[in-house]
C-alpha cells in the first residue's frame, strides 16, 4: 500500500471507500483456497443442538470449475464424494453405489449435515460474477484496519442471498468475517476466518466457523490442515469414473 492510500485507510473520511478495488479483492478472496490448481486435506466438525461429529475430506480443485472433495472418515461416510464439472454437480454415495446429479436447486443445501452448503464447497458462486460490489468502509475501527464490501445479487444471479457483507484485514486484505443475509435482509449466518498461517508461500486464514443466525449455540468449524497449490492435476482427474474409484 502507497504512503497515499495508508494515510487514506487511517483517516476514516468517505473518500476512503475508493481507495481499493472491491472487485479486486473479492477476486483475491474467491481464489485464496484454489490457485490455479490444488489438493489437501480438511476436517470439518459440526455441532448441532442433538449430536456432534468430526469428518475428515480430501479436496482437489483445478481452475475455477473444477472440485473434487471425498470423504475420508468416519467409515460409515467414507468414499461419499462430490464432484463439480464447469456448472454440473455430482454426488457419489457408496452406500448405496449411486452417482447422483444436483439440481441447481439443491446448492444452498446443506452438505452432510453442517452448516456449509454445496455451493459453500464447490464456489460455484462468485462474488464478481453474481454480485454488485462496493466497498463501503476502508479504515480504521476498533484499533484494526479493515475493509467492509457490501454486495447485493444482480437481478439475474442465482444465488440464494439478499445481501452479503465481507470484513476484510485492511492490512493483508484476508478474510475475518462473512455475513449472509436473506432476501428481507436478516441476517442468516456468519462465517470468521482466523488462525493466519503460511501455506505453501502464501498467506491465508486455515480456519473457519460457520454460526447460522437462528441458532448460534450450532456450528461448523473446518480447519483447512494439508493444502498445496499449483499442482498438476489432469482433467480426467475430475470425472465421473473417478467418483467410484477409492
Amino acid at each position: 500500500m502507497s504512503i497515499i492510500a495508508a494515510c487514506l485507510a487511517g483517516a476514516g473520511t468517505d473518500a476512503m471507500a475508493q481507495t481499493r478495488d472491491a472487485n479486486a479483492l473479492l477476486d483475491k478472496v474467491d481464489d485464496l483456497y484454489r490457485g490455479d490448481s490444488s489438493e489437501g486435506k480438511m476436517s470439518m466438525v459440526i455441532v448441532t443442538e442433538n449430536w456432534t461429529r468430526t469428518l475428515v475430506a480430501e479436496m482437489a480443485s483445478r481452475g475455477k470449475d473444477n472440485t473434487f472433495i471425498r470423504i475420508l472418515s468416519p467409515k460409515k461416510e467414507r468414499g461419499t464424494t462430490t464432484l463439480r464439472v464447469g456448472k454440473d454437480i455430482w454426488n457419489y454415495l457408496p452406500k448405496v453405489d449411486r452417482v447422483i446429479k444436483l439440481p441447481s436447486s439443491m446448492m444452498s443445501v446443506s452438505w452432510m449435515g453442517s452448516h456449509v452448503t454445496n455451493n459453500d464447497l464447490v464456489r460455484e458462486s462468485r462474488f464478481t460474477e453474481d454480485f454488485n460490489c462496493e466497498v463501503s468502509f476502508d479504515g480504521e475501527k476498533d484499533g484494526q484496519l479493515i475493509v467492509d464490501i457490501d454486495c447485493f445479487p444482480l437481478e439475474d444471479a442465482a444465488v440464494e442471498w439478499g445481501k452479503v457483507g465481507l470484513t476484510l484485514d485492511g492490512v493483508k486484505e484476508l478474510p475475518m468475517e462473512i455475513r449472509y443475509y436473506d432476501e428481507d435482509l436478516a441476517l442468516a449466518r456468519t462465517i470468521t476466518y482466523s488462525n493466519s498461517r503460511i501455506v505453501d508461500k502464501r498467506e491465508m486464514p486455515t480456519t473457519m466457523i460457520v454460526v447460522p443466525a437462528d441458532d448460534p449455540g450450532e456450528s461448523t468449524t473446518v480447519n483447512y490442515e494439508e493444502l498445496t497449490f499449483d499442482v498438476d492435476l489432469p482433467e480426467e482427474f475430475f470425472s465421473i469414473r473417478r467418483l467410484r474409484e477409492n
